[in-house]
Parts: C-alpha cells; sequence; structure tokens
C-alpha cells in the first residue's frame, strides 16, 4: 500500500489539533466526568448561615405547572427575602403503580431527565441562569432511596435493588410507599450510578446543592462520598447540602442542614394539645443534643409539601392569620436555617396536593401578611445573632422567649403562642434599654412584659 505524504501530514495535523481542543475542554472537568460545566459560577451563592429557602412544588406554583411558570415569579421569590429556591422533583414520574391523579414527585423514572410536564432541561437552565441573576441559589431534590417501577434500572440492573427471598424487588421496608422500588446501597455500580447523576444536574443546569428526600434511611458513607465529589465540581464555590433527616451524623458526611421534624411536631402538640411553649425549647435541646459544632443548623419550618397535605396549612394547623405567624417567627429565629413553603406566606388556606395539579391562586394574596412575613425575613437578614448567634431560652407557658447573642449584637424574641393576653416575667439580666428590632424605636424593659393574643415582639440592643 502506497502512503500519500501530504495526506499523512495533514492527518497528523488534524489529530494534534483534537488533541489540543480536547485538553482545552478538560479543565472544565472532574477526571472522572463526561461532563462538561454549563453556564457561569455563581458569585453571590449565599454562606450557608444565611439561607433562607424557598420550597416550590412546580405542579402548584403557578397555573401552567412549569418551570417557566417558576421563572416569572421569581421576582416575588426574591422580593419576600428567600435567596435558596428548593424545587421539589423534576423528574419524569413513574407510570406504573403509580399514586394519585398524577403519581408522586418522588417517584423518579429517569433521574437525567426534566418531567416532559414541566419542560425541558434548557427551561431549568434559563430559571437557574435567572434566579442567580437575583442573587438566589437554586437546589433540587434529590430522591435517592428509591425509584419509579418503570425507571430503566428495574430491568437493566436488578441487582441494584432490595430483593426478598424470592427475588422479588421490593418497596421500602417498613413503608407502604407502593409505588416505588427500594435501591440496594450495598451496590457499587448502583452507588456510582447515582452519584454519576447527581453530578449530572450540576453541569448541566449550575445548580447549587440538594435537599435530599429520606436522608436517615440511606447510608451515611453513600452521602460523605456523594458530597465529597459533588463539592469537588464546584471547586472553590460552595454547594448547599440539606438532608432530609434527623441523625446528627449526617453533618459529619458532608451535609450543611438536617430536618426540624422533632420541632415541628413540638410546634404542632402545642396549639393542638395545649402543651406549654417551654417544650420547644426541649425540641431545640433534643434536636442539637449531638450536633456539636456551633456552626451546624436544623432546618425549621411551619410548612411543607408533606404536612401542609396531610396535617393541614400553617392556619388551619397554628391558630390562624395571627397564630401561624407567631409560630413562624419562632421557627425563623430560634436557632435556624428557615424554610417556607410556597403559598404559605400569602395565608393560603387550601392545601395542596402534589399528587395532582392544584395551583396557588396568587390572587388572594393577603397583603398583610406579606409584609409580616417579608418584615421577619428581612430582619434576619441583617442580624448575625439570629443567624450564627448563642440560643438560651426564658420561655413559660404561653410564651417562646429567648436571647440570640453573637459578639455584641444580642436579639431577645418573645412571641405569644396563645390566644389570650399573657404576662410574661422578664429575668433582672434582660431589663432596661433595648430598640425594637424592626423599627428601631427605643424600648424600655421592666419586671414584665404584657402580649396580646399571638402578638410577638423582638428587640435589640
Amino acid at each position: 500500500m502506497k502512503f500519500n505524504i501530504k495526506f499523512v501530514y495533514a492527518l497528523l495535523l488534524a489529530v494534534a489539533f483534537v488533541s489540543c481542543s480536547s485538553s482545552d475542554d478538560d479543565s472544565d472537568k472532574t477526571p472522572e466526568s463526561p461532563y462538561t460545566q454549563y453556564g457561569a459560577p455563581f458569585e453571590k451563592m449565599p454562606k450557608k448561615e444565611d439561607a433562607i429557602i424557598y420550597q416550590v412544588n412546580i405542579r402548584a406554583f403557578s397555573q401552567v405547572g412549569t418551570l417557566k411558570g417558576v421563572q416569572d415569579r421569581l421576582s416575588q421569590i426574591q422580593e419576600l427575602g428567600a435567596n435558596v429556591i428548593y424545587l421539589m422533583p423534576v423528574f419524569p414520574v413513574g407510570k406504573e403503580r403509580a399514586s394519585g391523579e398524577l403519581g408522586s414527585p418522588y417517584a423518579v423514572k429517569d433521574y437525567k431527565a426534566v418531567n416532559p410536564d414541566f419542560g425541558t432541561l434548557q427551561d431549568l437552565q434559563t430559571l437557574v441562569e435567572e434566579a442567580h441573576k437575583k442573587n438566589m441559589a437554586v437546589v433540587l431534590d434529590w430522591v435517592a432511596n428509591h425509584t419509579a417501577w418503570d425507571n430503566a434500572w428495574i430491568t437493566q440492573h436488578k441487582n441494584w435493588y432490595q430483593q426478598d427471598a424470592a427475588g422479588n424487588i421490593i418497596i421500602p421496608p417498613g413503608t407502604n410507599y407502593n409505588d416505588v422500588a427500594q435501591l440496594n446501597f450495598d451496590n457499587t455500580e448502583m452507588k456510582d450510578a447515582m452519584i454519576d447523576a447527581m453530578s449530572y444536574w450540576v453541569y448541566n443546569a449550575n445548580i447549587d446543592g440538594f435537599r435530599c428526600d429520606y436522608a436517615d434511611f440511606v447510608p451515611n458513607n453513600f452521602w460523605a462520598d456523594a458530597i465529597t465529589k459533588l463539592r469537588k465540581i464546584k471547586k472553590n464555590q460552595s454547594i448547599l447540602m440539606l438532608a432530609e433527616g434527623s441523625k446528627y451524623n449526617h453533618f459529619a458526611s458532608g451535609f450543611d442542614y438536617t430536618f426540624g421534624f422533632n420541632f415541628f411536631s413540638t410546634l404542632e402538640k402545642l396549639f393542638k394539645e395545649n402543651k406549654p411553649a417551654t417544650t420547644i425549647q426541649d425540641s431545640n435541646a433534643t434536636e442539637y443534643a449531638n450536633n456539636y459544632n456551633p456552626e451546624n443548623r436544623v432546618v425549621r419550618y411551619t410548612s411543607n409539601h408533606d404536612v401542609n397535605l396531610t396535617d393541614g396549612t400553617p392556619l388551619e394547623l397554628f391558630g390562624g392569620k395571627k397564630g401561624s405567624i407567631a409560630a413562624f417567627v419562632v421557627a425563623a429565629y430560634l436557632k435556624s436555617v428557615p424554610m417556607i413553603y410556597n403559598g404559605q406566606e400569602i395565608g393560603y388556606a387550601q392545601r395542596l396536593n402534589y399528587f395532582a395539579k392544584t395551583p396557588i391562586d396568587w390572587s388572594t394574596a393577603d397583603n398583610e401578611m406579606l409584609a409580616e412575613y417579608k418584615k421577619i425575613i428581612a430582619f434576619r437578614n441583617t442580624s448575625n445573632a439570629i443567624k450564627t448567634g448563642t440560643f438560651t431560652g426564658y420561655s413559660t407557658n404561653s410564651v417562646s422567649a429567648f436571647t440570640m447573642i453573637k459578639d455584641s449584637e444580642k436579639v431577645f424574641v418573645l412571641s405569644n403562642l396563645t390566644d389570650a393576653t399573657v404576662k410574661h416575667l422578664v429575668p433582672s439580666t434582660l431589663k432596661g434599654n433595648w430598640k425594637d428590632a424592626f423599627t428601631g424605636a427605643a424600648v424600655t424593659v421592666g419586671a414584665e412584659i404584657t402580649l396580646q393574643p399571638f402578638q410577638y415582639i423582638v428587640l435589640k440592643n
């Protein structure tokens, strides 16, 4: 065979050019990743202590129930004071054994696709870009524990799932979650595929973290491995990781936050069963019992997609509009990172069935209530004592009272969680001159403070 010298020379040049090009592209990749980073670095990523998390139920958030519908209301989320948008699962939903009208968003059919009902990957990319322009991070809800029954993994990799003695794939043990199949975390290939899928979204949509569903039931060594690899992708940028779980060792695995299940149920009992407000202090001590690092924080809420549907709206649970705001002040200020579920800030009275389309009617907004939420969040955003301070409790049967102190800043919070007028006895150490945290007006605190039904007072030194 004869060689054409000119052709060979041209071929060698072409190979050299491709090699150079590919090595340039690889600078954006971690060594093990097949993905190239999409989008610009997010320069205003909130620090973990600064987070105000806003949970979006995509099906309910707008009349259209799409990612574009979320994008259209980004300004309202920003004006509320939130800086982290947490999107409920964006993935295609399984049809086999589906629950409810549209199936559960937590029955994932494909970890690397956008639910066509919500839009496209490009819609998600645009949503993230627009949120970043408004200094808001975007985190995705991640369902690691189980998949839908029509996820391709079921047929392609049966050994990636837990099975009974007869070789049948099982539902999550100890649950009635019949619409999902339990994954096997003893299988290394499955764990690698899961981390690859999480990485896919950091690269391809430039998202800023994950809220990890059912986190207590997924092994901590998986989370530690996943979080280590995800943080490497963002290099010098932070990534926010929220465990929907209460195990204290989630922090050792790399999570930024755990979930305030205990706090919420305590708050609920306080209103339902007339438990004393001191039980909130007890709950706080329980949730932080093992969390020995001062920077660790529990995410606290007065609503989320689960409790909104099963238990009721904050209006139902916490004594109407005034009571629900009094409860939110405590959730937002008591050694926490606050989370708001879409609609609660306008006093939306209808429960949102996330297995169906139940669009929020934003025209029913209670603007006075919205102003209260904005005021409460705005002060938190300016207060290092609330965000990172040391908590001391002074509660009574009726009033949740506490101080948060950081360096020279001291904040004194009192919230009457009853529908009666009460007098709160003030410890001698807290008597004296304060300022109203919201108005700056001078306030002199004597031996007792009278609080009207569901009244809250926030004072600053």
